[in-house]
């Protein structure tokens, strides 16, 4: 699956919480790694999830994210790729949660 399908889906999540997509972008370029510009490149170019995650240099602080996205808690997720995804999902839940920018960071 394509970064492109899931990132209008993030949008919509945080927008409809009165959040704003500087806001999301924000949250993906410091779990990722990517800046700005390299987060629009992957997404406008349809990179999938691994090719995204390959290529991600991830925030240090991605071991701290903890919780629980679908029913399952994303610390216990075997498949490193499905916990990093996981994770992603865990912070823009967050942000549509009303997080503060700072908290999300695990600052």
């Amino acid at each position: 699956m394509s970064v492109a399908r899931v990132y209008p889906l993030y949008l919509a999540k945080v927008q409809k919480k009165g959040r704003t997509q500087a806001e999301l972008d924000e949250v993906m370029t410091w779990f990722t790694g990517f800046d700005a510009d390299e987060l629009k490149a992957r997404v406008d170019a349809g990179t999938t999830f691994e090719e995204f995650f390959a290529e991600a240099p991830l925030t240090a602080d991605a071991d701290r994210i903890t919780g629980v996205v679908c029913g399952v808690r994303v610390e216990n997720i075997e498949d490193p790729l499905l916990q990093k995804i996981r994770c992603l999902d865990k912070v823009v839940d967050e942000l549509a949660k009303g997080w503060s920018l700072e908290k999300i960071r695990r600052a």
